[in-house]
């Protein structure tokens, strides 16, 4: 029977693919929609779906005993993350944004290296992602600071949201904290969504388009976070995410057929190479 370590590691990998598949479906629908409707669409279908999933009202009656200060501070940080990154996704190339938006969670993962060979493994993720940005060309390819900014701000409430969320666990509630979180992040958003005057909630047609990104971006990965955060630390999530932007050029291509060059190729080869040796690096400690 697989260890626990490396089941954390299979939560972790089946995470981040459906993620990116969520993410490439998103940026279609956002060829009809703004970013922050589609942020608001995805968290309110996901808080629905996982809260019936887990039945999280029975946590209710423990509401008033919970420390909330963590609790608040990884809602707010699951939030922020996922609306900035939609905003990045609609201003540049999927991989391009998450591989950015990755920074986040390295920087924690630089923060927690206890071992020579984790910086070793974490330098040389950091030249993959410095090669994935096209500085020769970015004129020519319309590179958007905004986007790049969104997409930097998210991976910082990325990197809150795996601080607290390894304190949340510990909280005895279970899946209920991401329950809680995805209806706070959600309350936080229909006002500013109803001042936009968002179509969301009027146009029915947009729906079911939302239940499936809620599902693959939120209901599943975020089960799998949980899951995966009990048994790795700082250091391992945080490089072994670093193939969120190998998975992300990959759904692009595949879903919205988006192209990279031959030196972004290599290097999301060489943040997978990094992954790899983190994750072996880990498990031998």
């Amino acid at each position: 029977m697989p260890n626990t370590y490396t089941m954390a590691v299979v939560y972790l990998i089946l995470s981040m693919l459906s993620y990116q598949m969520s993410a490439s479906f998103a940026k279609q629908l956002m060829e009809q929609l703004d970013a922050l409707s589609v942020t608001l669409l995805r968290m309110f279908f996901a808080s629905l779906i996982v809260c019936v999933m887990f039945r999280s009202w029975k946590v209710i009656p423990q509401l008033k005993k919970l420390p909330w200060s963590s609790l608040l501070i990884y809602s707010l940080s699951l939030g922020l993350m996922n609306t900035l990154f939609y905003f990045s996704l609609g201003k540049l190339p999927q991989g391009i944004a998450v591989g950015l938006e990755f920074l986040g969670p390295l920087g924690l993962a630089f923060l927690s290296i206890k071992k020579t060979s984790d910086a070793f493994w974490i330098i040389l993720t950091v030249i993959g992602l410095v090669l994935m940005v096209p500085w020769a060309h970015l004129d020519h390819l319309h590179f958007s600071f905004f986007g790049a900014a969104c997409s930097l701000g998210a991976g910082l409430f990325w990197a809150f949201y795996i601080y607290y969320g390894q304190r949340v666990i510990q909280l005895n509630i279970g899946m209920h904290a991401l329950s809680i979180a995805l209806v706070l992040s959600t309350a936080f958003l229909i006002p500013i969504s109803v001042l936009q005057h968002s179509p969301v909630f009027t146009h029915p047609e947009f729906w079911l388009h939302g239940i499936m990104i809620a599902v693959l971006a939120t209901a599943i990965p975020y089960s799998l976070d949980l899951l995966a955060l009990k048994h790795l630390s700082s250091v391992s999530y945080g490089t072994l995410s670093s193939l969120s932007p190998v998975l992300a050029a990959f759904s692009g291509f595949i879903f919205l057929q988006e192209i990279l060059s031959l030196t972004q190729w290599f290097s999301l080869f060489l943040i997978m190479f990094a992954a790899i040796g983190i994750t072996l690096s880990e498990k031998n400690s």
